[in-house]
């Protein structure tokens, strides 16, 4: 363990901001009676679990993150193993619970490719609701992507709604007769994937973007 760049000795004390390191990775320590609650965003990469272990021994979001003294790592909904993109972790189980409820309806915004282009009358169902086995769902928004226009047999759209359930974007093409080949979380809320925060890299947000997520 180092401590600001030494090795730590016993006695030593911490202050805000001092770096503790172990093994070489960065420890995040717990926070303060009245601080604000510690959140990240973590760029994941296709093929990586959300869960803390896996029986097959796949990669897990989790073994990529700083560690925690007194707290752990929540993850705020989950993105399934072939879903890469913007998923937010905290230490704080009141808020990942506020995030995911909803009552609060973050909007979720995803880059979805799609095998072959959608037809009038299914972008007019995916807009209007289709019904799935767990209810009605339908995208809050949906259009073309700059990328759509280029050829080939795919397509990229643009998509948002404000719930999170399981796998709902896939389903929801899939209700109207079509595929996601790759899909990607570009927004949750008022947080967007930077575009230099590479997959299997995590950042810490600032205090006024946790701030914009307690709103």
């Amino acid at each position: 363990m180092t401590l600001g760049g030494r090795p730590a000795r016993l006695g030593d004390k911490a202050a805000p901001s001092d770096v503790i390191e172990v093994d070489g990775k960065p420890v995040v320590l717990g926070r303060t009676a009245g601080a604000l609650p510690r959140v990240i965003a973590y760029h994941k990469p296709e093929g990586e679990l959300v869960t803390r272990d896996d029986p097959q021994g796949r990669d897990t979001v989790f073994a990529r993150l700083p560690a925690l003294r007194g707290a752990r790592w929540i993850a705020v909904g989950r993105l399934d193993l072939n879903t890469s993109g913007l998923l937010l972790l905290t230490d704080s189980g009141e808020l990942a619970n506020r995030l995911m409820h909803p009552r609060h309806a973050f909007l979720r915004e995803y880059a979805a490719r799609v095998r072959g282009e959608l037809l009038p009358y299914q972008h007019r169902r995916l807009l209007a609701g289709v019904r799935l086995p767990d209810g009605a769902a339908r995208f809050e928004r949906l259009e073309a992507m700059e990328e759509s226009s280029r050829g080939g047999a795919n397509r990229w759209y643009r998509v948002s709604l404000r719930e999170g359930r399981n796998r709902e974007v896939r389903r929801l093409f899939e209700a109207v007769g079509q595929q996601v080949s790759r899909l990607i979380r570009v927004r949750f809320g008022p947080l967007a994937l930077a575009r230099d925060l590479r997959p299997g890299r995590w950042r810490e947000l600032s205090p006024g973007e946790v701030k914009a997520l307690l709103v």
